[in-house]
């Protein structure tokens, strides 16, 4: 039974490494001439093209119980509830050409703290004092790790505000992803909101699916961003993450945030100093903080 809860966990944490790595691959195709369009775009349309073909075999795979059949009704609003993956990745990726990738991954967390507002508007309850201090722990982590206070300031404006736009969208996609057709298994409801995801992106790159568009992307960068971005994240953490508490599931993927950083440090040379790896290990903190009750049920 520990095994099979170490692997669970495992899953989940590649999971999580998966989305971590991404960024660094964005960048490294941004160097190579090719736009935020053209990288979400392929992206977007391998990983949908992927899910379909998993999706295929897993109805042809022996069920031990009857699988639930997805109406029109649910495809309509998982498709809908997709469409905040498609901003998501729109915005964080015209993030990241003008911030770094640990200053991006920082501001895509801030999804952490607005959760916490969501949850608070939508169910007119105040706030537990330990999300309270979560959320001044991720502010504190933020400003020490985008480095505010301690070098000169020359952050990019657009890329703070594309950054919160992301982690807007970002929240939208938790919240979604945990409340609409919940009874459909994992893989069929990640199928329907990449269509979704993919429709958006699809309509934003019209304008460039002319022939400035470079449709080599579809043969380097495209597959390598699909694979770590839109395939094996959702396959690793649903197997995973139903056999773990909760609360150990959610601070296992904040594993994401560690590894876009070290990734930027080691593959782009992106520097980081102690002021921003000490910000790092507040917003860490405040995501375990927030999880202690779900940790011990």
């Amino acid at each position: 039974m520990k095994n099979n809860h170490f692997f669970s966990a495992l899953l989940v944490a590649l999971g999580a490494a998966s989305y971590g790595i991404l960024t660094t691959f964005v960048k490294l195709a941004y160097a190579e001439g090719y736009n935020t369009y053209e990288v979400t775009f392929s992206q977007m349309l391998l990983g949908f093209l992927a899910l379909l073909v998993i999706n295929f075999f897993y109805k042809g795979k022996k069920q031990t119980k009857p699988v639930t059949k997805a109406s029109s009704k649910n495809i309509i609003h998982l498709a809908l509830a997709g469409t905040s993956l498609g901003f998501t990745s729109i915005f964080y990726y015209l993030a990241v050409q003008y911030v770094s990738v640990s200053i991006g991954i920082v501001l895509l967390m801030q999804s952490v703290w607005m959760g916490v507002v969501f949850n608070a508007i939508k169910s007119k309850e105040r706030p537990t004092l330990l999300k309270i201090l979560a959320v001044v722990l991720i502010l504190t982590g933020t400003f020490l790790a985008t480095n505010v206070f301690f070098d000169e300031f020359t952050i990019s404006p657009l890329g703070v505000l594309f950054g919160l736009l992301a982690a807007l969208s970002y929240t939208v996609t938790i919240y979604t992803s945990n409340t609409v057709a919940k009874h459909l298994p994992a893989i069929t409801r990640s199928k329907w909101m990449m269509l979704g995801g993919f429709i958006i992106v699809a309509l934003l790159a019209i304008p460039y699916l002319n022939e400035s568009f470079n449709w080599n992307v579809f043969t380097k960068w495209g597959p390598i961003l699909a694979l770590f971005g839109t395939i094996l994240p959702p396959l690793l953490m649903t197997q995973g993450m139903p056999k773990l508490n909760v609360g150990l599931g959610v601070i296992i993927t904040s594993i994401e945030l560690p590894v876009a950083v070290i990734a930027a440090y080691f593959i782009l040379n992106e520097e980081v100093n102690l002021y921003q790896w000490l910000g790092i290990l507040f917003i860490l903190t405040a995501i375990v903080v927030m999880n202690l009750r779900k940790l011990q049920q």
